[in-house]
């Protein structure tokens, strides 16, 4: 194995170690339940797949997707005849890995590190989601990531009914070196993404993010003041923002289905980032999510330092979910 190699292999081992760690309350959780749901049985029977059915429902996996995974569950053991127990977490593997929404990047392959289309210049991303979930935090990270992968950066603290949001953008900026586009308090939201994606263009940036306010409680403001920023980053780059990500804490468990179906009824959400799974017992919500809005998770936090923000990746994700460890 090549040098390049081996600073590849152990990169990607580094990671799945932090994935398996970050992931370890939601595991112990699952497996536990798993071991109750096949005990003092030999074979995968209906008894042990109406026991699996309350082991997803309360890991926070969904009800929709739960079925769906009973669903699929049934017909292998239909078809293969005979499935013993022991091959459990394997089949379980088997068929989530093929309902989460893969994270495809521009050449068409699952991203695996922080990188934008080359052709896209600035890339604008427009990020999205109630006050508390981590959102300003992690665009704080996904500047750090993006300039560590040798991108020039560009912040707009678009999120101006909070001192405090433009205050911790701020700092990010500062911690990362990144420049931060504001406004006082109180200004047009969209004034401040217009004079941030117009500033990027003109220095030449590579990615834009932007935060906005994180307000659920009236539909129809949130869709006009969205509606509003898209419009006027459209004057400056037509085909922007190519990316709307949504930030949902997964610690929040169920709550976090909720939020993804108020953002994604008033803006084209395209892309999630799932933060807070360290230290959470209900990662298992990520299944849940990626299935049921068919939008891809893109990011996910396992921790509080800047490089704790990994690009998701279902096949790793679904690997560290169900090995279990001996």
């Amino acid at each position: 194995m090549g040098f390049f190699n081996k600073l590849f292999s152990r990169d990607k081992q580094e990671k799945q170690e932090k994935l398996d760690k970050g992931l370890e309350k939601t595991k112990a959780g699952v497996w536990q339940k798993l071991t109750r749901a096949v005990a003092g049985k030999s074979t995968i029977d209906d008894e042990v797949l109406d026991n699996l059915e309350e082991v997803f429902v309360t890991s926070d996996v969904g009800l929709d997707t739960t079925l769906e995974i009973i669903d699929r569950l049934t017909e292998r053991v239909k078809r293969d005849k005979y499935v013993s127990t022991s091959e459990l977490h394997s089949l379980l593997a088997e068929e989530v890995s093929e309902m989460i929404t893969p994270n495809i990047g521009s050449d068409g392959e699952e991203m695996d590190d922080f990188r934008i289309p080359e052709d896209k210049k600035p890339y604008v991303i427009l990020v999205v989601g109630v006050n508390g979930v981590g959102k300003t935090t992690t665009i704080g990270k996904l500047a750090y990531q993006y300039k560590a992968s040798g991108y020039k950066v560009m912040l707009g603290a678009a999120d101006t009914f909070r001192a405090a949001a433009i205050e911790q953008l701020e700092l990010w900026g500062e911690r990362t070196g990144v420049q931060v586009i504001k406004q006082k308090m109180g200004s047009d939201p969209a004034a401040v993404a217009f004079d941030t994606v117009s500033a990027a263009k003109a220095q030449d940036a590579d990615v834009v993010i932007i935060d906005t306010a994180g307000r659920l409680h009236n539909k129809v403001g949130l869709m006009n003041e969205l509606h509003k920023i898209e419009k006027v980053i459209k004057r400056v780059v037509p085909d922007a923002p190519q990316e709307v990500l949504l930030v949902l804490d997964g610690s929040t468990g169920q709550n976090a289905y909720f939020q993804a179906e108020q953002f994604s009824a008033v803006t084209n959400v395209n892309a999630l980032a799932v933060t807070k799974l360290d230290g959470t017992a209900k990662g298992g919500v990520i299944i849940g999510i990626s299935n049921r809005h068919k939008i891809p998770i893109k990011y996910i936090g396992l921790g509080e330092k800047p490089e704790d923000l990994q690009i998701f990746n279902a096949k790793d994700f679904v690997k560290s979910f169900f090995d279990k460890k001996d």
